[in-house]
């Protein structure tokens, strides 16, 4: 299976690239793995709504861009169906079992995701109903892709 990433901004805090390097290498294992980092788009001091738009349509056009025909995408939205994490497991199995091995995430800059974005998700993901640093989120997202391919394998993995 082939899972890609693609997330608005660079990790620029060590320990977030530790993180997200970390569990690429477990990752290695178990699937291909390309994360794609796209660049944040500026947003004015004391912008507008119609300021914030514009930054989220900018920067959904750059994930689109990204995005093939053959892939399978899910976006993580605050408003998207939450798993537990045998569920997200059970999904990734599902996915892989059904032709679907070209996975892709996407996870938004700070203002979220284009409407055209969310559109386009053949799955739209919810890890809770609050918001999380979209550096943390995608480390966090990294963990729960590991955890779904060692409860898919039936190895153990601490809880």
């Amino acid at each position: 299976m082939h899972i890609s990433i693609i997330c608005i901004g660079k990790l620029k805090e060590k320990y977030w690239v530790q993180a997200v390097a970390e569990y690429s290498k477990r990752l290695s294992v178990y699937c291909s793995l390309d994360i794609i980092e796209l660049k944040e788009a500026k947003l004015p001091d004391k912008a507008g709504a119609a300021e914030e738009s514009a930054v989220k349509e900018t920067e959904g056009r750059e994930i689109l861009k990204r995005l093939k025909d053959n892939m399978y995408v899910i976006t993580l939205e605050v408003k998207g169906k939450m798993l537990s994490s045998e569920k997200l497991a059970d999904k990734v199995q599902q996915l892989g079992l059904s032709g679907n091995s070209n996975v892709v995430f996407i996870i938004g800059g700070s203002l979220g995701l284009s409407e055209e974005v969310s559109r386009r998700a053949d799955f739209k993901l919810s890890f809770s109903e609050m918001t999380f640093p979209h550096q943390m989120m995608r480390v966090i997202l990294l963990e729960q892709v590991y955890r779904s391919f060692k409860m898919i394998r039936g190895e153990t993995y601490h809880k």
